[in-house]
């Protein structure tokens, strides 16, 4: 089963997340096999992180609350909330197989919660965005689509968010995001 974990950050806890940095990539580095997309969020100056992504395939819902709520950052309370959803990979693909690579454009993380359209929840016509990653936001049974997360490359926030029918959505979001993992080269969140 497939999984959408975003924790947002609590306001001024860099310096807690700084310092357990390494507890969070080994705790990460147990699910390296099942990720298919991770990465920070931040302001949109990048200076500021604001949440963490992960994106993953887990055996069941308990494995999944365990993920969200054992990890690190979490456990040290760095973070105010975690959004944990049911995920329909709408790619096949991990993020390290989107076309064009990790690359240095800018990305985001665009959510539609409260999904109420009547058509495809994810992508808009016309949407000119990059998909790194795009799925549906599923009831913890799998069987109702309450909204669609996507990790895309665009040319800026405006661009990012057309790749929803902003319409069909109570609300959308769009937060910059950086790819994640333990390269030295990437964020690591």
């Amino acid at each position: 089963m497939e999984f959408f974990v975003f924790h947002r950050d609590r306001a001024g806890s860099r310096a807690l997340r700084e310092a357990l940095n390494e507890e969070h990539l080994a705790y990460m580095d147990r699910f390296a096999d099942g990720m298919i997309a991770r990465g920070p969020t931040t302001t949109d100056d990048g200076e500021t992180l604001t949440g963490s992504v992960h994106v993953l395939d887990l055996p069941g819902p308990a494995d999944a609350r365990a993920f969200a709520f054992d990890e690190p950052n979490y456990q040290a309370g760095a973070y105010r909330d975690v959004l944990l959803r049911r995920w329909r990979d709408l790619l096949g693909r991990t993020m390290w197989e989107s076309p064009g690579g990790p690359g240095d454009g800018p990305r985001f993380l665009v959510l539609g919660l409260g999904w109420r359209g009547s058509g495809e929840p994810l992508v808009a016509a016309g949407a000119r965005v990059g998909l790194v990653a795009a799925g549906h936001l599923l009831s913890d049974d799998g069987a109702v689509v309450l909204g669609a997360a996507a990790l895309v490359e665009a040319a800026g926030p405006d661009d990012a968010r057309r790749v929803l029918v902003v319409d069909d959505y109570a609300d959308v979001e769009v937060h910059d995001w950086h790819v994640g993992g333990r390269p030295a080269a990437r964020d690591d969140t």
